[in-house]
């Protein structure tokens, strides 16, 4: 769908498709919908004529409520916390950008963050309107990140990461397990957890995989080499916990530690999660060439031991 809203201040717009419904007018929508963001933010963007209709034209407080429309508008944040860690670009050429991502800073605009994340600050700092990643990783995970930087040839990328044709290889810290015997297949059913942004194990089908390649001892750790065949969400933390070796400062998994969102799970910058995504590599579609990423960031060893879970 073609926003008539350009890129501001690297940030895309965002969009509603307005359903059947007994709204007056679209801000009255807007207000129910959106309650969390105000009356006061949603009255100042139409004042500023930043919601507009498919057409382009700005709404304004008085605009009927025409439902089958598709209302754009800026994502706002009246304070953001700063991220205070920096992304490196290990590639770019003309439909590609690789980059290696710190701890803590998520890949995509949502809830508290959109300038301060992977996304926008790359468009911000390149000028790359069209960049869009292709994949993700979670907020807590450092590592490699692929983007495409123009719809014309993001198709033949996206369809590596459809068809498994990405090799992806990630590590991490966690307690050694005796008797583990590597490598090994771990295959199970994820589903949605509580609270929200937790996963868990049931009985069913298998939907992800995860192999475990060779483990190095650390002291009482190892470290782990991993290759995940699917990519559920937070599958290889899960994964790890149901082994007994939860990853090094992870606040989820087994169990949800001192705290009781996802917010206050994140705030401690000196504990970042020991995951990392090592390495991405791929038969190049456009070039026919294999192509091999590596991160150059570290996990580290806890000054301190981890806590038994």
């Amino acid at each position: 769908m073609k926003t008539p809203l350009p890129v501001r201040d690297g940030v895309g717009a965002s969009h509603v498709r307005l359903p059947p419904g007994a709204w007056r007018t679209a801000l009255a929508f807007l207000l129910e919908r959106y309650a969390e963001t105000g009356e006061a933010a949603w009255r100042s963007r139409l004042a500023r004529r930043l919601v507009v209709d498919e057409h382009g034209v700005p709404l304004t407080a008085e605009t009927p409520y025409r439902a089958g429309a598709t209302l754009w508008y800026y994502r706002e944040l009246e304070s953001e916390p700063e991220i205070p860690f920096e992304a490196r670009v290990l590639y770019r050429d003309d439909h590609l950008l690789i980059a290696d991502k710190p701890h803590f800073l998520p890949v995509l605009p949502s809830g508290r963050f959109v300038q301060q994340t992977l996304l926008v600050r790359l468009k911000r700092e390149l000028g790359i309107d069209a960049l869009s990643p292709l994949h993700r990783i979670d907020r807590g995970t450092a590592g490699i990140v692929a983007f495409s930087t123009q719809a014309a040839t993001r198709g033949l990328y996206q369809r590596l990461f459809a068809t498994r044709s990405i090799d992806k290889r990630y590590e991490a810290l966690a307690p050694a397990v005796d008797g583990l015997a590597l490598p090994f297949t771990r295959r199970s059913r994820l589903v949605a957890g509580e609270p929200f942004f937790r996963m868990r194990e049931i009985e069913g089908e298998a939907n992800s995989e995860t192999v475990f390649e060779h483990a190095t001892p650390a002291g009482d750790l190892a470290l782990y080499r991993l290759r995940p065949v699917t990519g559920k969400k937070h599958q290889l933390r899960v994964h790890l916990a149901a082994i007994g070796a939860p990853i090094v400062n992870d606040d989820f998994y087994p169990q949800l530690r001192d705290a009781t969102d996802e917010r206050a799970a994140h705030e401690d910058y000196s504990r970042p999660l020991q995951l990392l995504a090592r390495e991405l590599s791929f038969v190049d579609p456009l070039r026919g060439v294999q192509l091999r990423f590596e991160s150059r960031r570290q996990l580290s060893l806890p000054t301190h031991p981890p806590p038994v879970p």
